[in-house]
């Protein structure tokens, strides 16, 4: 998902009825046409979520106040649907790999960028629209959020469909997500463990998703980690040490979206990362590596795939990234007459900011996007999920649709307990 406002559970069902008429349809499907029924238990999360964090107030305080963080409805996902974007997320990994798409991704991005300090990136998201032929990768995320939430979402579902296989979701993301942030210490350092991590953005209080934050610093200070939530602005970095109010940081939870550190007041946190005096998480290098739009014109090329040496398994996994170009002034107007087609992003976009349907592009909009900066992207329009309004089930007519299905993968953390999940349901 996108949009944490509009925050819904993934729920993996079984595959097709072979005793249904008509076309094959599977129980997810029916589920998402059918099921209108309330699963979420708020009591339960709410419970969930103050004992996590220790916090008898936490929901009043963080939860209540933000009517859309949480969706009543889950998203019934196929096991076959899943598999697949496990499929896709591999092959964008292993063309990352590539020499000379690295050669090709780094000649456009920020020279802080450049150096590989080791660590992968922690909580990636692969964001996807499933089409009518199957998931489709629209863009990669370093910052994505959502991750701690969901896992406590996920835990407060109750079945209320005949249909519904609700799978066990044993409470093991919190132990996958503490050895997460020291596998990326390892990555760069080798030997020890971090001893104290810093949740890093701009004004961490008032972000949407501060209450992640709060729950990710208690999962870490549970498991024997001295965590902390830090203003990147009030970092300091001197003798070699990264620092906030006297405390050295070992290792940076970075939600910052200045994803080069370019801005004065991230001045601290690029320097002590450029010369490697704390490891940080994800990183510049990673959203040059992956999250850089102009990345997606070269992962829905297959001729400079196939130039490249990746391999023919790979590259049909990666016919799920829909054709997306940079935007230049000489194929401007070719765009514009195709526009209805293709959705415009900004190359380093992020949470949806300026981003613009064709159909939608006035003559104004379209004047700043054809200067550059923009990719376009063949436009891929999500599936829905059916809800009641007012206690009457809504057809899709474009206006009361309360939500659809744009679905968030993150990656490292949950990918072998996913897969036994799945196995348990076939």
């Amino acid at each position: 998902m996108s949009d944490p406002g509009a925050a819904v559970a993934l729920r993996s069902m079984s595959d097709p009825d072979p005793t249904s008429s008509g076309p094959a349809q599977t129980r997810s499907e029916r589920l998402n046409q059918n099921c209108f029924c309330v699963t979420l238990d708020r009591g339960s999360l709410c419970e969930a979520l103050e004992h996590e964090a220790s916090d008898p107030a936490f929901c009043e305080t963080f939860i209540r106040p933000k009517t859309h963080l949480f969706s009543n409805v889950p998203v019934f996902l196929s096991a076959t649907e899943v598999a697949e974007m496990q499929k896709v997320v591999a092959a964008v990994e292993t063309t990352a790999g590539l020499a000379a798409y690295k050669a090709a991704v780094l000649s456009w991005a920020p020279e802080i960028s450049r150096e590989d300090h080791g660590p992968v990136g922690a909580l990636m998201g692969y964001d996807f629209h499933l089409g009518v032929d199957g998931p489709r990768l629209i863009e990669i995320n370093t910052n994505a959020g959502g991750a701690f939430l969901n896992a406590l979402l996920a835990r407060a579902q109750r079945a209320c469909c005949v249909e519904m296989d609700m799978p066990l979701t044993p409470h093991t993301f919190e132990d996958a997500a503490v050895r997460m942030f020291q596998d990326e210490w390892m990555r760069q350092r080798g030997t020890g463990a971090a001893r104290r991590i810093a949740i890093v953005d701009d004004t961490p209080e008032e972000q949407y998703l501060y209450p992640e934050f709060v729950l990710a610093r208690q999962v870490l200070a549970a498991r024997g980690v001295d965590a902390i939530i830090a203003d990147a602005s009030h970092l300091r970095y001197e003798a070699g040490r990264l620092s906030v109010e006297g405390k050295q940081i070992d290792l940076v939870y970075n939600r910052v979206t200045d994803f080069a550190f370019d801005q004065p007041e991230h001045r601290a946190l690029r320097e002590a990362y450029r010369d490697g005096a704390v490891v940080v998480t994800p990183n510049p290098h990673n959203h040059a590596l992956l999250a850089d739009k102009r990345n997606l014109s070269l992962l829905s090329d297959p001729a400079m795939l196939k130039a490249w040496g990746l391999g023919p398994g790979h590259m049909a996994q990666l016919k799920s990234v829909p054709r997306t170009v940079v935007v230049t002034p000489e194929i401007a107007d070719e765009l514009w007459k195709s526009r209805k087609d293709l959705f415009f992003k900004p190359t380093g976009g992020h949470g949806g900011k300026a981003v613009y349907r064709g159909d939608k592009v006035t003559k104004g909009v379209w004047a700043e996007i054809e200067r550059g900066g923009y990719v376009a992207q063949t436009l891929v329009r999500p599936s829905e999920r059916m809800i009641k309004i007012d206690e009457m089930p809504q057809v899709p007519d474009g206006s009361l649709i309360a939500c659809v299905r744009d679905l968030r993968r993150y990656l490292l953390l949950v990918e072998a307990e996913m897969t036994e999940q799945l196995a348990s349901q076939k």
